[in-house]
């Protein structure tokens, strides 16, 4: 197991990403003081009922996220209540919601 982190500014402050990588299998996510949002292995519902703002980044088999780089440059494709509330939407650009969970 590997564990890689990447800090990205927006206008609002910085989030913090942390991907751990098993061979064949990544779990990415990128968190800030309001929220986080994070590959499709996560289950925003969930998050929904423990008060936290939870979105997912378009990521498949064929075209996965795969490392942290690439993170920002994929679209938001579900989001939970608390993630809408702050602005986040479906197909909105990842690296426009970082700035909404800082």
């Amino acid at each position: 197991m590997e564990i890689n982190t990447k800090t990205y500014q927006t206008p609002k402050g910085s989030v913090e990403g942390v991907q751990t990588k098993w061979a064949g299998f990544n779990i990415l996510l990128v968190t800030g003081s309001k929220g986080f949002l994070a590959c499709p292995a996560i289950d925003v519902d969930a998050c929904q009922r423990y008060g936290v703002a939870a979105a997912i980044v378009e990521s498949t088999p064929d075209n996965p996220i795969g490392t942290l780089e690439r993170f920002p440059n994929r679209k938001v494709t579900k989001a939970n209540e608390k993630a809408k509330a702050l602005g986040i939407r479906q197909g909105m650009q990842v690296e426009d919601a970082f700035a909404l969970i800082a």
